[in-house]
C-alpha cells in the first residue's frame, strides 16, 4: 500500500470515471463498476432530449405560460430601457419651463417604474411555475428510476456498486432538475433578449448596429476558447475528486484494518497526494472558470466605448439624437450578456443530458422474467428437485455443472465445501435470483420457469449472512418477514430465535429504534433479529446461508433449539463451515468445483472417509 504512485492511486479510487472498473464480487461474477458523476458529453443527445422532453410535455400548458411570462419579462426589460430616449430627448431639446420638464420626468418615471415592476411580477411567476415543472418531472424520473430497480434481476446488483446506483438518485437527477428549472429558461430567455436587442438596435440605428456585429466575432472566438480549456480542466477535477472521495470511502469503511496494522502514517501521505492533485486541477478549472466574466465584461467595455464614440459622432454629424446613442450604448452592454449565459450553460448541459442516459440505461435494464404461463401459483409443501442443473454467472464459465438432489418436504439438506465452490450458488437458482443454463428445478414436480416470481418467493424464507437491518424498531424488522403477523407472533417468532431476551434488555424493547443498519447491537444480535425475521414467515421451505457464522458459540447452542423448532415441517437448506452444525442433516451434499462429489448423512460420509471425513476430522481444512 505504501508508496503507490499517483496515476495508480487514481486508477484505483477513481469513481468518477465510468470505463474503470474493479470486481469486488466473487470469481465468475461480473465486475463491479465504481461510478460516480458523468463526465464528458452524451453519447446519444437526440434520444436523450426526446425521452427528458416526454416527462415535461405533460405540464404544456404550464410551459406555455412560462414562455408567454418570459416574453412579457423579457420586453419589459427592454421597453424600460427604451422608453429612456425619448425621455432624455425631451428633457434635452425641449425649450420647455423646467417645471414641465420635471412634472414630464416624475410621469415618465412612473410609467418605466411600473414597465418593472410588471417585469419583476412575470419574472418571479415564470420562476415559481418553471420550480413546478422541474421538480414534477423530476419526481417522475426518480419514481420510474425507483419502479425500476425493484423490477432488475439480482444480476444487474452484481454488476452495481450502491453507489453507483445512488449516483443516479443524487448527481444524476440533481444535474437533471438543474437544467430544466434554470439552465431551460435561462437559454430560453436568452434567446429572447438576443432577438428582442437586435431588434431593436436595428430599429434605432443600422449603423452603429454594425459596430456591434463586428464584436460579435472575438466574443465568440473568447468564449470558445476559455470554455474549450475550462472544460478540459472541470473534467480533470471531477476524475481528481472522484478519486479522493473514493480513497476517503474505502479508508473510512476499513478504518480497523487501516489501525490494526498501523498504516495511518501511509493513508494520510496517499490522500495528502490525491488531495494536492486535487487542488491544483481546482485551481485550473476556477481560474479558467472565473476568467468567462472578466473576459466577456472587458470586450464588452471595449464595444461599449466604441459604440459611444461612434454614436457621438453621428450626433455631431448626422443629426442622430443623444436618447438614441444613450439606449444604443446600453443595448451594446446587453448583447453580449446572452452569449455569455449560453457559453456558461453548456457544461450544464452535457452533466445533465450525461446523466440523464446513465438514468435512461438502468430504466431500460432489462427486467426480470415475467411469467405468462397458466400454472402461476401451485400448491407448494416443500418438495424441491434439481435435475442436472448448470449455470454459470458468465457465458463460459461454469459455476455449476450437472447438479441433481432432491429435498422432500421437512427435510433438512446442507451443503459443505470449500470457498466458490457454488453453494451459495444453488440457494440462489432454488430462489430464482437466476435463471439456469440447463437442467430443470422443480417445486411438488411444477417447473420453477412456471411458478409466478413472487409467489415463488412468498415461499421461501432465507437468513444470510449479511445480516441487513431496516430503519425502524425492532418489531417492524421482525414483521418485515410476514407484513400482516400480529404483535404476538412478531413476539414468538423472537422466542423461536432466542432474541427475546435480549430484546428486553434494550432501552425501548421491542420499539427500540434501529439505526445504520443495526450499528447499536453486536453482529450476533443482529443475526438472532434475521432469524427471528425467518421464523415469523410461514414459508414451506426455509434457506439457511451461514446463518450461525456470526454468533459465537455459547450464543449458538442458545439457538439451536429455537432452530430445530423453527425447522420443524420445512425444507431446510443448510450452508454452514462449522460442520458441527449440519450433523444432524437428513442429507449432507458436498460440493467441490462445482459438483456434488459426495453424499449421504453424517454417519455415512464418514464411514467414506472421503472428502467430509478429512473435513470433519481436521485432516483438510475448508479454504
Amino acid at each position: 500500500m505504501q508508496g503507490r504512485s499517483l496515476d495508480e492511486l487514481q486508477k484505483r479510487y477513481n469513481k468518477a470515471a465510468a470505463d474503470k472498473k474493479q470486481n469486488f464480487g466473487p470469481p465468475g461474477r461480473p465486475a463491479r463498476n465504481r461510478q460516480g458523476a458523468p463526465e464528458g458529453k452524451p453519447k446519444n443527445t437526440g434520444k436523450t432530449v426526446k425521452r427528458l422532453w416526454s416527462y415535461i410535455s405533460k405540464y404544456k400548458f404550464r410551459l406555455i405560460l412560462v414562455v408567454l411570462l418570459m416574453l412579457t419579462s423579457t420586453s419589459t426589460a427592454l421597453a424600460g430601457s427604451y422608453i429612456m430616449r425619448p425621455l432624455i430627448n425631451r428633457l434635452v431639446y425641449d425649450d420647455a419651463p423646467a417645471q414641465e420638464k420635471i412634472a414630464y420626468l416624475a410621469h415618465m418615471l412612473i410609467i418605466i417604474g411600473g414597465i418593472y415592476l410588471a417585469g419583476i411580477v412575470t419574472g418571479y411567476l415564470q420562476n415559481r411555475l418553471m420550480l413546478r415543472v422541474s421538480t414534477s418531472a423530476s419526481e417522475r424520473i426518480r419514481n420510474d428510476l425507483f419502479n425500476s430497480l425493484q423490477a432488475l434481476p439480482i444480476r444487474f446488483f452484481d454488476s452495481e456498486t450502491t453507489g453507483g446506483i445512488m449516483s443516479r438518485f443524487t448527481n444524476d437527477i440533481d444535474n437533471i432538475d438543474l437544467m430544466m428549472n434554470q439552465t431551460i429558461t435561462q437559454l430560453v430567455s436568452a434567446a429572447i433578449t438576443l432577438i428582442g436587442t437586435f431588434c431593436l438596435m436595428v430599429y434605432t440605428s443600422w449603423q452603429l448596429t454594425i459596430v456591434i456585429v463586428a464584436f460579435v466575432p472575438l466574443l465568440l472566438a473568447a468564449v470558445s476558447f476559455v470554455a474549450k480549456r475550462s472544460s478540459k480542466y472541470y473534467t480533470e477535477q471531477q476524475s481528481a475528486l472522484g478519486a479522493v472521495n473514493g480513497y476517503i470511502e474505502e479508508s473510512v469503511t476499513g478504518q480497523k484494518v487501516v489501525k490494526v496494522f498501523n498504516h495511518e502514517s501511509a493513508c494520510v501521505d496517499e490522500f495528502e497526494l490525491l488531495n494536492n492533485d486535487m487542488r491544483r486541477k481546482q485551481m485550473g478549472a476556477q481560474f479558467f472558470g472565473g476568467l468567462m466574466g472578466p473576459v466577456m465584461h472587458n470586450i464588452t467595455q471595449i464595444c461599449y466605448a466604441v459604440t459611444a464614440g461612434v454614436g457621438g459622432l453621428l450626433c455631431l454629424l448626422a443629426g442622430f439624437d443623444i436618447g438614441g446613442v444613450s439606449i444604443f450604448a446600453s443595448y451594446a452592454r446587453q448583447f453580449s450578456m446572452p452569449i455569455s449565459t449560453v457559453s456558461q450553460q453548456t457544461s450544464t448541459i452535457f452533466a445533465a443530458l450525461a446523466g440523464a442516459e446513465r438514468v435512461f440505461a438502468v430504466m431500460d435494464a432489462k427486467p426480470e422474467k415475467i411469467n405468462d404461463l397458466v400454472n402461476t401459483e401451485p400448491s407448494i409443501s416443500g418438495c424441491v428437485e434439481l435435475r442436472d442443473v448448470t449455470f454459470g454467472y458468465l457465458p463460459g464459465k461454469t459455476v455449476l455443472r450437472n447438479i441433481s438432489l432432491t429435498a422432500e418436504p421437512g427435510r433438512k439438506i446442507a451443503f459443505v465445501g470449500s470457498t466458490g465452490a457454488g453453494k451459495t450458488t444453488i440457494t440462489n437458482l432454488i430462489n430464482r435470483f437466476y435463471e439456469i443454463d440447463s437442467g430443470t428445478i422443480t417445486f411438488d414436480g411444477t417447473d420453477i420457469r412456471e411458478i409466478d416470481r413472487d409467489y415463488l418467493r412468498k415461499n421461501i424464507a432465507m437468513v444470510l449472512q449479511d445480516t441487513h437491518l431496516f430503519t425502524g424498531t425492532v418489531m417492524e424488522n421482525i414483521r418485515y418477514g410476514r407484513l400482516d403477523a400480529t404483535d404476538d407472533e412478531v413476539v414468538q417468532a423472537a422466542k423461536t430465535a432466542s432474541a427475546h431476551s435480549f430484546i428486553m434488555r434494550l432501552a425501548d424493547g421491542y420499539n427500540t429504534v434501529i439505526e445504520g443498519d443495526g450499528a447499536n447491537l453486536s453482529q450476533g444480535q443482529r443475526q438472532l433479529l434475521n432469524i427471528a425475521r425467518a421464523a415469523i414467515s410461514k414459508a414451506p421451505i426455509l434457506v439457511l446461508d451461514e446463518a450461525t457464522s456470526s454468533v459465537d458459540t455459547r450464543t449458538e447452542r442458545h439457538i439451536e433449539h429455537g432452530m430445530d423448532r423453527l425447522m420443524k415441517n420445512r425444507t431446510t437448506f443448510v450452508i454452514a463451515h462449522r460442520l458441527s452444525t449440519v450433523r444432524n442433516s437428513d442429507a449432507i451434499m458436498v460440493l467441490e468445483r462445482g459438483e456434488i462429489i459426495e453424499r449421504g448423512t453424517h454417519d455415512e460420509l464418514l464411514a467414506l472417509k472421503g472428502r467430509y471425513y478429512e473435513l470433519y476430522t481436521g485432516v483438510r481444512e475448508l479454504d
